[in-house]
């Protein structure tokens, strides 16, 4: 059994918005971000950097959640939460709970979110906790907080979605490669509905201090809002963001079934490895450029009808020039018709949320016909041979596809194409 597979519903929480909208709203008025941390730890643990994108507003004050909810979880799986009910609510569902939705059966209802790092806050404070105060004042629900799957576990159970809970963990390709979990469980009949996504909170000094280390982080700490550069001859590295994206995916039929809206259709998913090295990506980008080419193939989409890329473009010296070389091995002379948006430079790297959060902005890009900003190109690098979106532009009429990409330590590559309705 085959579906076509559609979005019907978007959520996020991010470095530039509360929400969706005015997420997107920065993403096309080029609105970064990137933040000094204002935390005393910077300075007790001397670290190197101290930029970040921290989120744009904390669940907590707003609303969005509970102090039980924020007690009871991570803050990985609080904003997995947060994005999650903005999408279910957007798909039209009614309330919380997918028992009280007439439109949808908890049973043909699943969930498929990704994390790089999971509940690494609440992992170290154990640990602190444990040496400082001994094993009796551990938290008991500390287990639960800090596994990678109570993303996928806090959403499942609040939407009580019972086809399947499931949580990929492939560094920054996580939630991309949720996606295609999300869409072969409805392909193969298993759900009508399954919400995506991905979430991160890993802005704490360990890994920022691990990062860095690598030498993988920018040190721009003068200029938070010009730090993250991706393309820009004078990029020395990421920024780190925090947050989570969440995208309703459905089966067509049931999505028309019930009259909802469809932002855009799922059309085709690529995974590949490099089997290449830790960290870097394979230079020649030959497992980039297969999982494109997959993408394309699973949605039976011709390479001259993708306009647009949100580039996984992390701002690296290493990274970037790979990824070129991708889009050139996957679309020929046609790459220079392809408006290419690179929108971390913005909203700073979410590790495994960033795949879920730049497929979000992917589906508005084509909603809306427009393509959302890049900032701080000052001097593009001439290996990288793109036609970089500075300033929103707008997207062709007709039937279009657009395509977002992401990839991880480890050699995961991940790519999702999106089609028009």
């Amino acid at each position: 059994m085959s579906h076509k597979v559609v979005v019907t519903g978007l959520g996020a929480t991010t470095p530039i918005g509360a929400d969706v909208e005015s997420t997107w709203t920065s993403a096309i008025t080029g609105v970064s971000g990137i933040r000094t941390i204002e935390e005393p730890w910077v300075e007790e643990y001397e670290l190197p950097v101290r930029i970040a994108g921290t989120l744009a507003q904390d669940p907590l004050e707003s609303g969005r959640l509970t102090k039980v909810e924020v007690k009871r979880q991570d803050p990985s799986a609080q904003y997995a939460l947060v994005a999650a009910r903005e999408a279910w609510a957007d798909a039209g569902f009614d309330g919380d709970n997918a028992e009280e939705a007439a439109q949808t059966d908890p049973m043909r209802t699943g969930v498929a979110f990704g994390t790089g790092i999971g509940g690494v806050w609440t992992l170290l404070d154990a640990w602190d906790t444990l040496r400082e105060k001994g094993p009796r004042r551990v938290m008991p629900l500390t287990v639960p907080m800090l596994m990678p799957n109570s993303c996928a576990a806090a959403v499942s159970m609040t939407l009580k979605a019972r086809a399947a809970a499931q949580t990929v963990v492939s560094a920054c390709a996580s939630s991309t490669e949720a996606m295609q979990l999300g869409i072969e469980m409805i392909r193969s009949g298993k759900a009508d509905v399954v919400i995506v996504g991905g979430a991160e909170a890993a802005i704490h000094p360990m890994p920022l201090a691990a990062f860095a280390k690598m030498q993988a982080l920018s040190t721009r700490n003068d200029d938070p809002q010009g730090a993250s550069r991706p393309y820009d001859t004078e990029r020395d590295g990421f920024v780190m963001g925090e947050g989570a994206a969440a995208l309703v995916l459905e089966s067509e039929e049931h999505a028309k079934a019930r009259q909802a809206r469809i932002y855009a259709e799922l059309a085709g998913t690529g995974v590949s490895a490099d089997s290449y090295h830790i960290t870097a990506p394979d230079p020649e980008a030959m497992g980039a450029t297969r999982a494109l080419k997959e993408a394309l193939a699973d949605g039976g989409i011709r390479p001259e009808e993708v306009v647009h890329v949100n580039a996984h473009a992390t701002s690296t010296p290493v990274g970037d020039i790979p990824e070129s070389h991708a889009l050139h091995q996957t679309f020929g002379e046609h790459t220079k018709n392809i408006a290419v948006s690179a929108t971390k430079s913005m909203t700073g790297h979410l590790l495994g949320g960033a795949g879920a959060l730049e497929a979000l902005l992917t589906v508005k890009a084509i909603y809306e016909r427009k393509a959302p900003c890049t900032i701080n190109l000052e001097n593009q690098d001439p290996q990288i041979d793109l036609d970089v979106v500075t300033e929103a532009r707008d997207l062709p009429s007709g039937e279009i596809v657009a395509v977002s990409n992401s990839f991880g330590f480890g050699g995961h590559n991940a790519v999702v194409a999106f089609r028009s309705v």
